[in-house]
């Protein structure tokens, strides 16, 4: 009878039950993104981020890292495509669960915008996370809004061209999205500059993006 108690005790203790390590692993949650998820203009951005109130949102089940790029693109022809920065190698490294993209906000200065090449650029850039051995939940969002035509972004390419981009890609590969700019519409005094959301911004767009984290799976095909 006793050796009937210990051997499950054993295997238990060593970790050889089927499932248990993955159930204690966090489930991994890479941010694609500009100036906006990079945060560096919403104080601490180690703590007021939105990746970063994410990741308190989330809780310990899961580890969110931020890979935002100030001034990054879609676009490849730019001075700063996300494609070439380091944070793209080392979000494909992070082996991510779940990816969430927010990139268009600079693609819209008018040295920047072609509408085809975005669109191309986008969809390169969703079947590049779609290949990796993690096979990643992939999430797209719409970006928030620009409250002035501050560092030459506009609003209305935002509008009447990035956000259909946006919302075909997902209809045709069947991703989820997270509606960035209506969830900050109405919040123009959380942006200082008119681009950049505060604290209390990033905490709204945090919560806008955990609900569709936290939504069931979507295969990407």
């Amino acid at each position: 009878m006793f050796r009937r108690i210990v051997v499950p005790v054993l295997i238990l203790a060593l970790g050889i039950l089927p499932g248990v390590a993955a159930q204690q692993a966090p489930i991994r949650v890479a941010c694609i993104g500009d100036s906006i998820t990079f945060a560096a203009s919403s104080g601490k951005r180690e703590e007021t981020s939105y990746p970063a109130q994410l990741q308190t949102l989330l809780g310990k089940g899961y580890e969110v890292r931020n890979f935002g790029v100030s001034g990054a693109t879609m676009l490849r022809a730019s001075e700063r495509p996300y494609w070439l920065q380091k944070d793209f190698a080392a979000a494909k490294e992070f082996a991510p669960d779940i990816v969430v993209i927010m990139l268009g906000t600079n693609d819209s200065k008018p040295q920047h915008w072609n509408r085809e090449a975005y669109a191309r650029d986008y969809r390169d850039l969703v079947d590049e996370f779609a290949a990796l051995p993690s096979q990643p939940k992939i999430i797209l969002c719409r970006p928030v809004p620009a409250f002035s035509d501050a560092f030459k972004i506009n609003n209305s390419v935002i509008v009447g061209d990035i956000i259909p981009i946006v919302d075909e890609i997902a209809l045709e590969k069947r991703l989820p999205v997270v509606d960035a700019y209506n969830a900050l519409l109405g919040l123009a005094a959380n942006f200082p500059d008119g681009i950049h959301p505060d604290a209390g911004g990033c905490k709204v767009l945090a919560k806008a993006v955990a609900e569709v984290v936290k939504a069931p799976v979507v295969k990407y095909e």
